[in-house]
């Protein structure tokens, strides 16, 4: 994977550049609620603003569908915007037209300016050519720092690139190195760890992991699928039994590519799904017909945690549990503070990715020992499903 990154832009002092961010965050009576996206784009922002760039911000921030929705105004990000970068932000409530170049145009070098949400019109999200067009005219070079819209192929996250001399912002380009590293030219034996509720959301990224990855645990209500497929008794656990064909493809699939997918030997069980109810701990072909499975057992936990040592990369994406839920968090809690010690002694390059995984790792308290935590959702997903993300084709030489 080759792209452009700003230092192929050349000398940008005084050319106007557009910068696709990702400013879509959650907000509660106003206030935003989480500034990492924010801080996310600065080192970007300020790269260019120092260099001397009329610095104008794209993006989208929740789901107008077309319309002019007030309360969906990139305006209520500016001021939260201007205090995590510690700087001047204006706002124009403009994409295109003759108002938006006309707060371009009074821009001074190292300005920063946000534009009204992208989604405001209907052209965004369909990635219309004219709309595109349009947008770029504001421009000298074009900037994608937001890889968790990446696999979207919309006007300012695609389209645009067409029109302007493009480049990946520092977080994309950190982020697609890191990838790359983790799934492109992983360093071996790698493991890749998958686990959430439904086989259904993940069989792609099942798929294509069996042909990449050395050993694949599958964790989560998917582990409980993939036990039927083998003929275990899982009781009244979370299951897809119309999937069990396609569980025993996969592990087909797996042999025929040397991945060898780990399964639990040992589960946590309870009779009801509720914090502080009583558990047991079985053999994953032990289960009760009145018991659900809720977890790993320990034994699980310690064979994963000795696969793993052996690896040199991890990728992760899912937790092993129902890890929202006390005590059913103990299996990906303590598998994840396991990656983490190896990480931090250099042993293991660990890459993790998805909203429930960074919510996990936030619980075992290991975001910052990860060698890089992804704070993409659906774009993380389908480049582990190895599929082609527009926003990212768009940047490559």
């Amino acid at each position: 994977m080759a792209f452009r990154t700003i230092d192929d832009l050349g000398d940008i002092s005084g050319k106007r550049a557009l910068v696709r961010v990702d400013f879509n965050v959650p907000m509660q009576d106003g206030r935003v609620t989480d500034e990492t996206r924010l801080l996310a784009a600065k080192p970007t922002i300020e790269r260019l603003a120092d260099a001397g760039a009329k610095v104008i911000l794209l993006s989208h921030f929740g789901r107008p569908k077309g319309e002019v929705r007030p309360e969906m105004s990139m305006e209520h990000v500016a001021q939260a915007a201007a205090n995590a970068l510690q700087r001047r932000v204006s706002f124009i409530d403009a994409t295109t037209g003759e108002r938006a170049r006309k707060a371009v145009d009074q821009m001074a070098d190292g300005d920063i300016l946000i534009l009204e949400n992208t989604r405001f019109h209907s052209g965004e999200e369909a990635n219309e050519p004219g709309f595109a067009a349009e947008i770029a005219t504001l421009g000298d070079v074009y900037i994608n720092d937001a890889f968790s819209a990446a696999h979207r192929a919309h006007a300012s996250t695609e389209g645009v690139a067409r029109h302007l001399p493009s480049a990946a912002g520092l977080a994309m380009a950190r982020e697609l190195d890191y990838l790359q590293a983790a799934l492109g030219q992983p360093e071996r034996p790698m493991m890749a760890v998958v686990g959430g509720a439904k086989v259904s959301s993940k069989i792609d990224v099942l798929q294509n992991l069996v042909t990449k990855a050395d050993k694949l645990v599958v964790g989560g209500g998917m582990a409980n699928t993939f036990l039927l497929a083998m003929g275990f008794e899982i009781g009244k656990s979370l299951a897809e039994p119309d999937l069990v064909p396609t569980a025993q493809e996969i592990m087909a699939k797996a042999t025929e590519a040397g991945c060898d997918i780990l399964l639990p030997k040992d589960v946590v069980v309870a009779e009801e799904f509720m914090a502080g109810v009583p558990t047991k701990v079985r053999a994953a072909d032990a289960v009760e017909p009145n018991e659900m499975i809720l977890d790993l057992g320990p034994d699980s936990v310690n064979s994963y945690a000795e696969a793993l040592e052996g690896c040199k990369t991890l990728i992760w994406n899912g937790p092993l549990g129902a890890f929202e839920t006390e005590p059913f968090h103990t299996g990906t809690v303590e598998l994840a503070q396991y990656a983490a010690k190896l990480s931090k002694q250099g042993k293991l390059t660990s890459v993790a990715g998805g909203g429930d995984t960074v919510a996990a790792l936030a619980m075992a308290d290991v975001t910052d020992d990860f060698t890089y935590v992804s704070a993409a959702g659906g774009a993380f997903l389908e480049w582990m499903e190895g599929k082609e993300l527009p926003g990212v084709k768009a940047l490559e030489k």
